[in-house]
């Protein structure tokens, strides 16, 4: 397995920590909202990686945290009126849905920064202790000049923005100093005063507590978003030097930034796109093989004529199933298997393992043309569908289900009521009428199928 790290900036040969295992942590959501495209990316960019992982025999140990104390959060609570659980417990809620929609696998561990302050509050004790965080009127603050190696990471340099992401007090040491705990009587008792934890330690915290190996490296991979790999990853990173003389991580991934229609997706830009709304318009498997159909590290354009061009092309996929499903799998085609791992083994090359996909279906639907009741290559086939079923997190919707996605019950009932009437007019060797009906249906957006065990239909 050959992955991309972005500390060391190159592509790099895997080499777990520990023989046959990969742990693994990547940052969640702060649960203020609900989750948008940028969340998607990045949790079925690493999602796939999981998946791969596991075929090829390792043991994945992997957890996803929440942030559910922040500014942010905090703001939503003065705008609502509601507690603090009552936000952030529904919006995990939605984001676990939507995660769930799009086939990603829950993660074996997901800890919240309030169920974890015992954690954080003996983590910046450390780093106290260890001379590397100093107090102000205004909180714990990390002393970054402690930490000799900061911004390896990230390869920044000074004459560059290297702050802390949101304003802080004007008595720091050193302007890139940033908060460990911010002091608000409303909150959580600590041995340095009541408050907050800042958001830089939450993750820390966490990898050690849930994760971490006995080991000078705490976990093999730590990913994330782009956006993360400074400041928050570089801060991460920091304070596991400084407080136990340890590497937080072996290797960094992170996924690419999402644009919407060529712009950078941005809330202050107003062109913040939410999952549900892109659910609105295909299932959650059309978005996640959309998202997949473009490199994890590369930058992601979301345009509606891409998202309904990779329908398309799901849809070809999911009708190859649909000719194999009279038969039981067999044993899955060697050189597929081999030339699909092949290509996701290096670093997630989705749109060489898409391709790969698409010549098998490509090659097996000619085949079947020709050869359509040979059971035993429709069983071989079955067999890749699942495969690729397995490693990609895609086909994994009822076949009719898939084709029927987006019809109401009301719409539904009506196409019934339709297809009802037709079998009655052809029984009453009314074919005109018949006919009448099929182009009704297909008015409405509605192909059907007459098949031996009745009439099926789809939406165009």
């Amino acid at each position: 397995m050959v992955i991309y790290d972005s500390a060391k900036k190159k592509k790099v040969e895997f080499k777990p920590i520990k023989d046959g295992e990969v742990r693994m942590y990547v940052c969640g959501p702060t649960v203020y909202d609900d989750a948008h495209l940028g969340h998607a990316k990045s949790s079925v960019s690493f999602d796939l990686l999981r998946r791969v992982f596991i075929s090829l025999g390792y043991k994945v140990k992997f957890v996803k945290n929440f942030t559910d104390i922040d500014d942010k959060i905090l703001k939503k609570m003065d705008e609502s009126g509601k507690s603090l659980e009552e936000i952030t417990s529904f919006y995990i809620q939605r984001y676990l849905d939507d995660m769930d929609k799009l086939n990603v696998l829950r993660a074996d561990f997901e800890p919240k920064a309030t169920q974890n302050l015992d954690e954080i509050i003996s983590y910046i004790e450390l780093l106290i202790k260890n001379n590397s965080a100093y107090i102000l009127n205004d909180g714990v603050y990390f002393d970054t000049s402690k930490d000799k190696d900061y911004l390896s990471l990230s390869h920044k340099n000074d004459s560059e923005d290297n702050i802390a992401r949101v304003s802080s007090n004007e008595n720091k040491k050193n302007e890139k100093d940033f908060v460990l705990w911010k002091f608000d009587e409303k909150w959580y008792e600590s041995p340095f005063g009541k408050g907050r934890p800042g958001w830089h330690t939450e993750c820390v915290a966490m990898i050690k507590k849930h994760l971490a190996y006995d080991n000078e490296t705490l976990i093999d991979i730590h990913a994330g978003g782009m956006d993360l790999l400074f400041p928050h990853h570089e801060n991460e990173a920091a304070q596991c030097r400084c407080a136990e003389h340890k590497n937080l991580a072996k290797y960094w991934m992170h996924n690419g930034f999402v644009q919407i229609n060529n712009e950078k997706m941005s809330k202050s830009l107003g062109n913040s796109f939410f999952i549900k709304d892109a659910l609105n318009i295909v299932c959650g498997e059309v978005l996640r093989f959309y998202l997949i159909s473009t490199h994890y590290r590369a930058n992601f354009n979301y345009n509606l004529q891409d998202l309904l061009a990779s329908k398309k092309r799901l849809d070809k996929i999911y009708r190859l199933k649909k000719r194999v499903l009279d038969v039981k799998p067999s044993m899955v085609d060697e050189k597929f298997k081999i030339e699909l791992l092949k290509a996701l083994s290096d670093d997630l090359n989705s749109s060489l393992g898409l391709a790969t996909l698409d010549m098998m279906v490509s090659s097996a639907n000619e085949y079947l043309d020709k050869n359509p009741k040979d059971k035993n290559y429709k069983a071989i086939v079955l067999a890749n569908l699942n495969f690729a079923s397995e490693i990609l997190g895609i086909l994994q919707v009822d076949t009719t289900e898939y084709f029927q996605f987006g019809v109401d019950d009301k719409t539904r009932e009506n196409i019934l009521n339709l297809i009802t009437q037709r079998n009655e007019a052809k029984k009453e060797k009314n074919y005109q009428k018949a006919d009448e009906i099929r182009d009704n249906l297909m008015d409405l957006g509605i192909s059907i199928m007459d098949t031996p065990n009745g009439t099926i239909w789809e939406k165009l």
